[in-house]
């Protein structure tokens, strides 16, 4: 996920979506991101967001 041999995928959606301290990397497995049907990151969760405050933010990127 980080570092030389990052996964092209984990380059993208961490590129300039920090996490709520400012870094992109992943310091853990389960940061989630929210990708548009446009393929373009939306938002970025923490390991603790829960799936119903992921939801919160659904409705105004419909």
């Amino acid at each position: 996920m980080n570092g030389d041999g990052a996964c092209e995928l984990y380059e993208f959606l961490k590129a300039g979506h920090p996490d709520e301290e400012g870094k992109e990397e992943i310091a853990w497995n389960f940061t989630k991101f929210l990708v548009g049907r446009d393929g373009q990151v939306i938002a970025r969760f923490g390991p603790t967001t829960t799936p119903e405050e992921i939801a919160e933010a659904l409705p105004s990127h419909l």
